[in-house]
This record gives C-alpha cells, sequence and structure tokens, in this order.
C-alpha cells in the first residue's frame, strides 16, 4: 500500500504526516509505504496511491484521483490520524 502526504512545499506539513502516519500504521500493524511530496509533483508522486493524507487547502489542487484523499485537521494528532486510517482502509 502506498500513501502519500501533500503540503504546499513538501518539508514541513507533509513531513510531519509521515511521521506521524508511519508511526499509526506501526500502531494498527499495517505496512505501508508513506511518501511524503509537495503539491506540485502531485501527478508524479501519487499516481498508484492508495490514500492521500492533506490539508483543506489542497484538497482541489490534488483534482481527480483514484486513491481516498483524507484532510487531517491537526497534524500532531496522532489519534485523528488513526480514526481517519482506520475508517479509509477499514
Amino acid at each position: 500500500m502506498k500513501i502519500v502526504t501533500i503540503c504546499g512545499v513538501g518539508i514541513g506539513s507533509s513531513g510531519i504526516l509521515k511521521v506521524n502516519a508511519e508511526r499509526v500504521l506501526a500502531g494498527l500493524d499495517i505496512e505501508a509505504d508513506v511518501v511524503a511530496a509537495d503539491v506540485a509533483s502531485i501527478r508524479a508522486v501519487a499516481d498508484d496511491a492508495q490514500v492521500i493524507l492533506t490539508s483543506a487547502e489542497f484538497v482541489e489542487a490534488i483534482g481527480p484521483t483514484f486513491a481516498e484523499v483524507i484532510v487531517v485537521v491537526n497534524h500532531f494528532d496522532l489519534e485523528e490520524l488513526r480514526e481517519k486510517l482506520v475508517a479509509a482502509l477499514g
């Protein structure tokens, strides 16, 4: 499974989401390749992703995708992230 975290520049909030998603997935015993990227590289990076984690302001820039787009409000809230990943992944 591939999960992509997206932010405006590809370093800050997507990096935080990547690390926190990896923590949550490890706690759920789910293996995934988690990749941090900027919104400009979304097409190249997320074409085979099952899940995209991002902030609300970048959803429109992602455009059409087969991936489940999850809007994360608080990038530091592991419980929010866990709930949303469990809902998306079943």
